[in-house]
């Protein structure tokens, strides 16, 4: 079985670049938590960990990890992007309130059949799809 590692090796050598020592840190520490991220919340726990990378190279790194299949910018909320990673998870939609940031991860067939019969009707080959309904979830609505 192909792990993320080996993944983004095999991405990095194709694109004719080093697996260096900031790329695995950045990577390992992407999938040691498994939920949503930011740049500033990587960065954080890097520092934390007393690794010295800086923003720039997590920057960097990112689009990378997108490129490679790992992850990608799952979610837009506060003028903020967050990350999650798809590398041997399942597809899922989101949920996300705009007052309190949560995100709710759901997946519904109904959902995905739709979608693959609205492609079919059209002669259209999905590749993904994206799939985020923003509002307020029940604990902010009842603080309103």
């Amino acid at each position: 079985m192909i792990t993320e590692e080996d993944r983004f090796r095999d991405y990095l050598k194709k694109k004719g670049l080093k697996f260096t020592p900031e790329r695995e840190l950045i990577l390992k520490e992407v999938f040691s938590c498994h939920k949503h991220f930011d740049v500033e919340e990587l960065f954080r726990r890097l520092r934390k960990k007393d690794r010295a990378i800086s923003r720039a190279t997590i920057y960097r790194t990112l689009p990378l990890l997108i490129e490679s299949g790992l992850i990608r910018d799952a979610l837009r909320c506060r003028d903020r992007v967050y990350y999650e990673h798809v590398f041997g998870h399942p597809h899922h939609d989101h949920l996300l309130c705009i007052k309190c940031g949560r995100a709710i991860e759901f997946r519904d067939e109904r959902i995905e059949k739709l979608q693959n019969e609205v492609c079919k009707k059209y002669g259209f080959e999905p590749i993904e799809h994206r799939l985020g309904i923003k509002g307020y979830c029940r604990k902010c609505q009842k603080k309103s």
